[in-house]
């Protein structure tokens, strides 16, 4: 591993308009870890790790993130909600603020990549205005060796300054904090805001653009590992249904926790070189790998930690999205480098609160496509003011708040993908059985990964078609018997023992999916149309 600790490199920032800083550059991990306990912004837990509070934001905040309106971006980026218009001019005047506020201070630099496919490296730099968010920085971005330093050449700056504040009325913000990409001059704008995933997102979300538009590679919001023969297991899915506790398997090469690209050279690569996991309820017995990973070198992000540094992962008094990051190296099987082959099955994960989605289904292609678009997910009672039941939650391709392109783009991207590869798609709920939120329970662990397992080992009857159930509500394919699991299980509306209730939940779900999907069906075929429930209630 490289020190860097030794390098000899020196730097200047004025280039980029900050003046006369302290330039601490290409830190090591320990001085980092140090720095911040000294500077009392952290304290050391029991494990070693580094903990933190991210203060004011402890979550992305998406309704102040933006992207820099301009001939690169005017006609290509799905402008609306989600894709925010900046202005240049108010961005080029927001910017001088900021690198005027990091001048004369102590800042914290960090020349590190993207994309683990030598063919698609993106050089980044990363400028920190606090040394835990340059830890942040080594952890999540790949780390480039002593001698591709010496001749480092950035492409795209991350400018982060959390202690900046901005001023709506002047600065063309939505509040004091913003994330903001400029296509033009290959920046991400961070400010107001220390929580970390801001900058790793701000770079997926620009990979997320250059990819396709410029390379004809599909950017993916998934997990991925691979097989002691090769095969390689593809997880999309929002935060909290399991992307990271699925995909880091002993008995599999773990290529990435988040973010991947899909090439024309059939290989699956990671955009990244470490983990971003949520740490909610985290035990050793049910995820010893991500539990073992929280070591020195590691950051807890807005945990709760006892006198002695030792953490209750149960209490959420500061946020339910606690979290690690921790370099991929951390977890004892990798795959190096993360790349793997064409994938031969792919899992859309859901926490249906619900109750309602089979454990584990067999999708079509229509329905595969479908489901990508709809990207569903559910909120529970209690995370949010007035939630008091479960709530459906939607976010096309699985991650539309990084996708600056419509999701039809990258829904057609995946299918021509998909049959171009032979891949077997599954519906996967992680979320209830039993009953929805507060009258179920969450799908045990031990039951999920029992099911993956039998799919990546063939034992699910994949072409059998009498080895199935099509559910009478959703059309997916359940099996009817898996390996390691009770029958029972396996089919929603037996757990809830109460037939009518079940269905009557059903459709008031199948009917929020309809609901969703008539923004898109404009621009999907009759196909991917049909691929969604086909029954409706009265």
């Amino acid at each position: 591993m490289v020190n860097y600790n030794q390098t000899t490199k020196t730097i200047s920032l004025d280039g980029y308009g900050i003046k006369n800083a302290k330039i601490n550059y290409q830190l090591s991990p320990e001085q980092l870890h140090e720095i911040t306990i000294e500077k009392g912004q952290g304290v050391e837990a029991s494990s070693g790790a580094l903990a933190v509070n991210t203060g004011e934001f402890t979550g992305r905040s998406p309704k102040d993130r933006f992207i820099v309106k301009d001939d690169i971006t005017k006609d290509r980026v799905w402008w609306g909600d989600i894709n925010i218009p900046f202005d240049a001019d108010t961005f080029d005047a927001l910017y001088n603020k900021v690198v005027a506020y990091l001048s004369d201070k102590e800042v914290f630099v960090r020349d590190s990549y993207a994309c683990a496919d030598p063919n698609y490296k993106l050089n980044i730099r990363v400028i920190n205005e606090y040394p835990w968010s340059n830890l942040f920085a080594y952890n999540m971005f790949l780390r480039p060796t002593e001698a591709e330093l010496e001749d480092f050449t950035p492409e795209w700056t991350v400018v982060n300054a959390p202690g900046f504040m901005a001023n709506p009325d002047e600065d063309g913000t939505r509040q004091h904090n913003f994330a903001i990409l400029n296509f033009t001059k290959k920046i991400a704008l961070i400010g107001g805001t220390g929580y970390t995933g801001e900058i790793k997102k701000g770079i997926f979300s620009a990979l997320n653009f250059i990819l396709p538009v410029f390379k004809n590679t599909l950017p993916m919001h998934c997990s991925a590992n691979v097989g002691a023969e090769g095969d390689t297991a593809i997880f999309f899915g929002l935060s909290g249904t399991g992307k990271t506790t699925l995909s880091t398997d002993p008995n599999r090469s773990l290529i990435g926790d988040d973010e991947h690209g899909w090439t024309n050279e059939n290989t699956v690569f990671n955009f990244e070189g470490g983990c971003y996991a949520k740490v909610i309820n985290l035990s050793r017995d049910n995820e010893p790998e991500i539990y073992d990973a929280i070591k020195q070198g590691a950051i807890l992000e807005n945990v709760v930690l006892d006198a002695n540094g030792h953490v209750d992962f149960k209490d959420t008094s500061i946020t339910q999205n606690t979290r690690v990051s921790y370099p991929i190296h951390h977890i004892e099987n990798i795959q190096q480098p993360s790349i793997g082959k064409n994938p031969k099955h792919i899992f859309f994960l859901t926490a249906d609160a619900f109750g309602v989605i089979p454990p584990i289904s067999k999708l079509t292609p229509s329905q595969a496509a479908y489901h990508f678009i709809s990207g569903y997910t559910a909120k529970v009672a209690g995370t949010e003011a007035g939630v008091v039941e479960p709530v459906p939650s939607f976010s096309a391709c699985f991650g539309a708040p990084f996708m600056p392109l419509h999701p039809a783009k990258y829904a057609e991207m995946l299918s021509n993908k998909m049959i171009e590869a032979g891949v077997n798609v599954w519906l996967v709920n992680t979320g209830w059985t039993g009953g929805p939120y507060g009258v179920g329970k969450r799908m045990e662990l031990k039951y999920t990964r029992a099911m993956i397992n039998a799919v990546l080992n063939g034992d699910l009857g994949l072409y059998n078609y009498d080895d199935y159930h099509i559910h009478s509500v959703f059309g997916v394919a359940q099996p009817r018997t898996c390996p390691g699991v009770p029958t029972r299980v396996l089919s929603p509306r037996a757990t809830w023992n109460d037939d009518e209730a079940y269905y009557k939940m059903a459709f008031k779900l199948t009917n929020a999916f309809r609901e969703n999907f008539k923004k898109f069906e404009a621009y999907c075929s009759e196909e991917i149309r049909r691929g969604g429930p086909q029954r409706y209630a009265f």
